[in-house]
């Protein structure tokens, strides 16, 4: 293949944000192919932490943030779930002055500071030709932001939300609706035996691929997301209704984490942001939950039905990656690895139209409010009166139906 002349050339691997399924598939696949392409790779933890983080005046060996891979070192990662690069959900471009590394803070004496001029210099201090950063709309946006800067960057899309711009799949989207799908099968045992209503309460800050999807594979009788404020009056009404022509007397719903009743907005944690200024999503389960006990006598001949509340959390990213989290990470690894081997940059692999192909890495691109501008087609996909997906006249849409831009 031609393209890259000196093959003792270098790439660098990290993976930011949050840990998902098949990360560490990726770093292998990357790995493995890139070694017998004759490159060296090294891999950066802790995401861009780790990139900000390097101290030029130490030795390679000496770096507390970097690593050289070897077969040895990957091969066995493949089969667990998380990352073993670790991660953090670090915005390079405003670090706030308590957080710049300690042989930094001559430098930058900001309450926030732009790190990208040392980021750059320590990526070329490693020697690093090409950098492979993993992750969300978050990481990757800092990605575009160092190839503007003349760092070659093919990028690899992962999030469990799969609201990645550009690409039809994410590492991560997969195992997150089958372990919502299991789990969601598994609690049914809990509200048929109790007579209850069931609110599982899933990822999804922006876009609601994680509740829809799950919601067409059975997972529950109804689904809210971000996309569209809810009536809890309606939803409530819908949920008794599906409990009383349920055999077992029970009925589930699906709650995205970003999902808001009408009129009142967002529910979070705490007002704690992290570095990209983003709230901790909680809690919406929980106030939906307490709404329809309260709604629903009016619905249930004056009875109060009583409520399980779930929240599935950190149990649909834990684990051993699925079987498409096991594949596609592998598959865009070696994509990445084509278009590194044609000295292509500023890349990112993804699907489309059902098949492997790269775009360009300025489609990681956000909202004048800072969120993604991939997610649900409402008018297409969500039945607004039903609280349901609609997945009818399907022909020619993708293989995972919703997920498109």
């Amino acid at each position: 293949m031609k393209g890259v002349k000196n093959r003792h050339k270098t790439i660098g691997i990290l993976t930011g944000g949050g840990d998902v399924p098949g990360l560490n598939p990726a770093i292998r696949a990357v790995t493995l192919r890139a070694i017998k392409e004759g490159f060296k790779v090294i891999g950066i933890k802790n995401g861009w932490k780790g990139v900000i983080s390097i101290n030029p005046s130490l030795p390679i060996e000496d770096q507390e943030y970097c690593m050289e891979l070897t077969e040895s070192v990957v091969t066995r990662i493949g089969r667990s779930g998380g990352t073993f690069l670790h991660s953090s959900r670090t915005k390079a471009d405003r670090v706030p002055y308590k957080m710049v590394p300690e042989h930094l803070k001559n430098i930058y004496k900001d309450e926030y500071n732009d790190l990208t001029p040392s980021a750059v210099e320590n990526l070329k201090y490693l020697g690093i030709d090409y950098l492979v950063p993993i992750g969300g709309d978050d990481t990757l946006s800092y990605g575009v932001r160092l190839h503007r800067e003349g760092i070659k960057v093919i990028a690899i899309p992962k999030t469990m939300d799969g609201d990645v711009p550009g690409t039809e799949y994410c590492i991560g989207f997969s195992t997150c609706v089958t372990r919502t799908i299991e789990l969601a099968h598994d609690l049914r045992t809990c509200a048929g035996s109790h007579e209850r209503i069931m609110v599982l309460e899933v990822f999804g800050r922006n876009a609601g691929f994680s509740a829809l999807l799950p919601t067409v594979g059975g997972a529950a009788d109804r689904c809210v997301i971000p996309e569209h404020p809810f009536d809890i009056e309606l939803l409530t009404q819908l949920l008794v209704e599906d409990r009383l022509k349920n055999p077992s007397k029970y009925s589930v719903v699906l709650v995205s984490e970003g999902a808001a009743i009408k009129g009142k907005g967002i529910k979070y944690e705490d007002d704690d942001t992290d570095m990209f200024g983003h709230k901790k999503l909680g809690g919406i389960g929980d106030e939906v939950g307490r709404y329809i006990k309260k709604l629903s006598p009016k619905f249930n001949n004056g009875e109060e039905v009583n409520i399980i509340n779930q929240k599935l959390g950190y149990l649909v990213r834990s684990g051993q990656p699925d079987a498409l989290d096991s594949i596609v990470p592998t598959a865009f690894a070696n994509l990445a690895l084509d278009l590194i081997l044609k000295d292509k940059s500023g890349m990112m692999v993804a699907i489309n139209d059902g098949k492997y192909s790269a775009v360009s890495i300025e489609s990681v691109k956000k909202n004048e409010h800072g969120q993604s501008t991939k997610i649900v087609n409402v008018e297409k996909f969500y039945d607004t009166n039903r609280y349901r997906p609609i997945y009818k006249n399907i022909m020619g849409d993708p293989m995972l139906i919703l997920t498109s831009d």
